[in-house]
């Protein structure tokens, strides 16, 4: 079997309130991974502004833009230029009222290759995402780009398993996950240490369960509470790249920007999927209760 290489990078980066200054951020970060030989890059979720959900406030939806837009504008000019596949995390205005948290795939010559609206909405102190997002209407659908068919998920996305296999039984070549994710700064290290750990191990699990790549991009950096209501987010970088069976590819640091790139043989997929035959296995006539809620008895 030939090998299919895609050098895939990501930017891990700290966010402020000048959304002129994290856009820069985010080309700088593009650049010098095209500069490497990057033919896609990840982007973290809502890279053009703070995290803004830690509060519920009307006047944060003036942040929200259509797409196309400014933002897919600029960073189109720059796919472009550059030769490269971007995906972008948005805070998208649908129409008056109407908001999505929004992944935009770039093309290399700058069009917009398709969209995502995340689908799973958290609603957790701090985490404040169903006041400003409706949930996405688009379904699990793969992207498909100059560079392969990508599985783009958001976030939150990234715990539930069936979004994973929906797209792999649709046949995207990897998963991609934008992410806004960190501690209470009150939280004790025990605790830190779980949470994080969990997180790391469920897309691992991801990774096995569908012999596919697994691409995570999370923000770094503390961003304080407005309200002064809790003690702000520490968002906790670690943003990662794993193999088709889970396997450590490029870790970035917990608290610092950073870009990653990584080589990744997408025709080990295939060899990995022969031997661990998992689709293969499932046992699709007894999976109605997935449709379920919850299995009363």
């Amino acid at each position: 079997m030939r090998p299919k290489t895609l050098n895939v990078g990501l930017v891990q980066q700290a966010c402020t309130a000048d959304r002129n200054a994290n856009l820069a951020a985010s080309i700088d970060g593009i650049r010098e991974l095209a500069g490497h030989g990057a033919q896609l890059i990840v982007l973290p979720e809502l890279h053009a502004s703070l995290y803004f959900c830690q509060t519920e406030n009307p006047d944060l939806f003036d942040l929200a833009e259509p797409i196309p837009g400014p933002t897919t504008g600029e960073l189109g000019t720059v796919c472009r230029e550059l030769g490269v596949v971007v995906v972008a995390s948005l805070f998208e205005r649908r129409a008056p009222g109407l908001y999505h948290n929004t992944a935009v795939v770039l093309e290399r010559d700058g069009s917009i290759a398709g969209t995502y609206r995340k689908m799973h909405i958290p609603d957790d102190p701090g985490y404040y995402e169903k006041f400003y997002f409706t949930p996405g209407d688009l379904g699990f659908t793969p992207i498909d780009t100059s560079v392969g068919r990508l599985g783009v998920l958001v976030c939150w996305d990234q715990w539930y398993p069936e979004a994973a296999r929906l797209l792999a039984l649709a046949g995207a070549e990897l998963l991609l996950y934008p992410t806004a994710i960190g501690w209470n700064p009150n939280d004790d290290e025990e605790e830190r240490q779980r949470q994080w750990e969990a997180w790391m191990l469920i897309q691992r699990a991801h990774a096995i369960a569908n012999g596919l790549p697994v691409v995570v991009c999370n923000r770094v950096g503390f961003e304080p509470d407005p309200s002064g209501q809790t003690s702000g987010a520490q968002f906790w970088g670690t943003s990662f790249i794993v193999g088709p069976q889970g396997e450590w590819l490029a870790t970035a640091p917990p608290d610092q920007p950073a870009t990653l790139a990584v080589e990744l043989d997408l025709s080990r997929c295939e060899q990995v999927r022969r031997v661990w035959p998992y689709l293969r296995d499932r046992r699709i006539d007894a999976y109605d209760g997935l449709l379920k809620r919850y299995l009363d008895r």
